[in-house]
């Protein structure tokens, strides 16, 4: 087999494992807590923020600013997850190699 068809066959091999990559983090999720767990919020795998849950005790009209800080805390904290399970797979399936999917992160 000449280099060529060696490199053709390893990229072949990657767009595979990278296609089952972002089947895999459309399936798995994360979650953050702020505010003592007022506020919890699940993001998947690619930071997309699937799910926003507030206790009823947190929920103040006189006090909205503190809510929004809230559940702005626990997204921002569901996306940093996420990209952290984002990276720690992409080092499990490129073997270490720096790469990016497009569109993500």
């Amino acid at each position: 087999m000449t280099n060529l068809e060696q490199i053709m066959q390893m990229g072949q091999q990657l767009q595979a494992r990278m296609s089952k990559l972002q089947e895999s983090l459309d399936k798995q999720t994360v979650t953050a807590t702020s505010g003592g767990g007022m506020v919890t919020v699940t993001a998947d795998g690619k930071g997309e923020v699937r799910k926003v849950q507030i206790d009823p005790a947190c929920v103040d009209p006189r006090d909205v600013e503190m809510l929004e800080d809230l559940v702005l805390a626990a997204v921002n904290q569901a996306q940093a997850r996420a990209k952290e399970l984002y990276e720690s797979e992409m080092r499990k399936a490129t073997g270490g190699l720096p790469m990016q999917l497009p569109g993500l992160f």
